[in-house]
């Protein structure tokens, strides 16, 4: 556990991995990158059982990324916290590099856990890993990231229905809610409002923060660990591009990347 000025310095340190691996890659995603950070840093510095110097131990708990395409967040905090050095934050999407552009588990890169970036299936991987947990008596919680364009994926709701059928405590899902999508706002593609109703229908134990304010996410993710028998899911308010004033909510910046001429400035506005 570090205190909360500790949380604002990881995760100032990890939206400047993410901006300069980015520039250097010269594609990938940024809005969405940036704006999970504070969840990220919440997770792996102050919440999740887990050892970057043991990244298989059996105990652990397990993040599934099933936004896959914001993997530069997954990658950042994952060298932040040790699991490897962050000078390979260079080598983002580049040839041969184990930093994929989606997570990819054949690369062995220490804390990825599964391949993802086919929107709407992560959540199905995670209630497999927590059904296998609790019939297993295993401690694991599984923790699966999704944004809110992908709850327009049927699966999910496959995927939220067996979870609640299955009793599954030991699942928490975190909805990365900025309201955009690659091609505009969520709600003009195809409106998922009111989401934490639908959630809660589904059976699940729904709570609505501030993704941005560490408070918040700490005692979301504890109110999750004290259920037994209701998966959690958790929906993370936040700004798209948060922490570069200049790029927050413009959907633009979903596929977008700064030029190396930006990435000064960008790195100033932190």
């Amino acid at each position: 556990m570090i205190s909360l000025q500790g949380l604002e310095g990881k995760a100032k340190h990890i939206r400047e991995l993410i901006l300069t691996s980015l520039a250097e890659a010269g594609s990938g995603h940024t809005g969405g990158s940036l704006d999970l950070v504070d969840v990220f840093t919440v997770l792996y510095f102050n919440h999740l059982r887990h050892n970057p110097q043991n990244p298989l131990w059996a105990e652990r708990d397990k993040v599934v990324l099933s936004i896959g395409h914001t993997a530069p967040v997954l990658y950042a905090t994952l060298a932040a916290a040790g699991y490897f050095p962050e000078d390979e934050m260079l080598t983002l999407r580049k040839l041969g590099s184990r930093l994929q552009g989606h997570p990819s588990y054949e690369f062995r890169l220490p804390g990825v856990e599964t391949c993802s970036g086919s929107l709407g299936q992560g959540l199905g991987v995670a209630l497999g890993m927590a059904l296998a947990a609790k019939m297993d008596g295993a401690p694991n919680r599984i923790f699966c990231i999704m944004g809110d364009g992908e709850q327009q994926e049927g699966s999910v709701w496959e995927s939220a229905m067996a979870a609640a059928h299955h009793k599954l405590g030991n699942l928490c899902a975190i909805i990365d809610r900025n309201r955009l999508q690659i091609d505009g706002s969520t709600e003009k593609v195809m409106a998922i409002d009111p989401l934490r109703d639908k959630w809660t229908a589904f059976g699940w134990n729904a709570i609505e923060i501030d993704g941005h304010d560490f408070g918040q996410i700490m005692m979301a993710l504890e109110m999750a660990d004290k259920e037994q028998d209701r998966p959690t899911v958790i929906i993370a308010n936040t700004i798209m591009g948060k922490g570069v004033k200049s790029i927050e909510n413009d959907y633009k910046w979903h596929g977008k990347v700064p030029t190396k001429e930006q990435l000064t400035d960008f790195l100033n506005e932190l």
